[in-house]
């Protein structure tokens, strides 16, 4: 699973600190998801998505999905 996680916070100038307090875990829960070592259970993405202003969709993509694309596969 691919994100943008690290891209957006970066981009608004916050700290993994500051994202982890207003999401409710903790700064190794961000550096993980933005790291791809973990996948933030469906409310923590829906409150992600809401942070940003973005659906999941727009922030999470499946890698899958992006292998079967690159191989012609629809």
């Amino acid at each position: 699973m691919q994100n943008d996680v690290r891209k957006l916070r970066e981009g608004r100038s916050i700290s993994q600190g500051d994202l982890a307090r207003d999401l409710g875990v903790s700064r190794q829960t961000v550096n993980a998801i933005e790291t791809g070592r973990y996948l933030p259970s469906l409310p923590l993405a829906l409150a992600i998505g809401k942070y940003f202003g973005m659906t999941i969709e727009e922030i999470f993509r499946d890698d899958e999905q992006r292998g079967d694309q690159r191989m012609g596969a629809n």
